[in-house]
């Protein structure tokens, strides 16, 4: 599959699942060097029969944290283009990822413990999933390399499995209490950067969910942008005016690592 990249971007296969190769879109900064932070996106939108976004979705985001030294990576995973798709099969794909990216940080320049991923909607959901669910894995994949991030970054994600399920994929309503992040909380987050519109409609949902997940312990920050619409953050909404105020977020949020790489 081809995606509308506008940057330039390396092409790295992580894993391939029959004909399908799925790809990891590198943004790199400038300057090669080593233990280079390095985050993740995951698009939003996955869900859908025909996706109207692909990996792309947050190459202004990845382009712009290359800029400051973050290895940046758009990945492309499994998806409602993939003839029967389920969101078991995105979750596993997150953790091959996340997996293949550990296990070649050396020859990407990047330190495996400054490690983050971030994902909306629909991959938010997979991104959270993929940390609370341990037993979800490629059969493939060496479950030995961890597959937890070192940070997080969510923009409003559906969080309710069962209503996930019901309403797109009913032949997984036997399982959806099980893949179901409200219905396990409990401490399993890394240090996590939640973003969500008061003006969406899973913005009550939402923090509810990170209410409760920080009562456990989870050390999430919950930033609200009032009145804003699910997908506000996405380049070329709003001119801009939120795309970029999130991405000064998501920098603040990894500076330590910035800073820490610096000295």
């Amino acid at each position: 599959m081809q995606f509308p990249f506008d940057y330039p971007v390396r092409e790295i296969t992580y894993k391939e699942v029959q004909d399908r190769k799925l790809r990891l879109y590198v943004s790199e900064p400038d300057l090669a060097a080593a233990n280079r932070p390095v985050i993740l996106f995951f698009q939003g939108g996955s869900f859908q029969p025909n996706p109207k976004f692909s990996p792309a979705q947050f190459q202004h985001q990845a382009h712009a944290l290359a800029s400051l030294g973050v290895v940046s990576i758009c990945v492309d995973y499994r998806t409602g283009r993939d003839t029967g798709f389920t969101p078991l099969q995105a979750i596993m794909d997150i953790k091959s990822a996340v997996r293949w990216v550990r296990q070649h940080a050396e020859e990407l320049g990047v330190d495996p413990e400054k490690l983050a991923i971030c994902g909306a909607s629909a991959g938010g959901y997979i991104s959270v999933s993929s940390i609370m669910f341990d037993h979800l894995n490629d059969d493939l994949d060496d479950v030995s390399v961890k597959a937890v991030p070192d940070k997080l970054v969510i923009f409003a994600a559906g969080m309710d499995g069962v209503d996930i399920m019901s309403r797109r994929y009913p032949e997984l309503l036997p399982i959806a209490e099980e893949i179901s992040p409200i219905h396990h909380v409990r401490r399993c987050l890394p240090q996590t950067l939640w973003i969500c519109g008061s003006g969406d409609d899973l913005y009550e949902q939402n923090r509810g969910f990170v209410q409760e997940m920080q009562d456990a312990g989870n050390p999430i920050t919950f930033k609200t942008y009032d009145g804003m619409e699910h997908g506000f953050f996405n380049y070329g909404r709003h001119n801009n005016t939120y795309f970029h105020k999130t991405r000064q977020d998501i920098e603040d949020f990894l500076r330590p690592w910035l800073e820490h790489t610096a000295e």
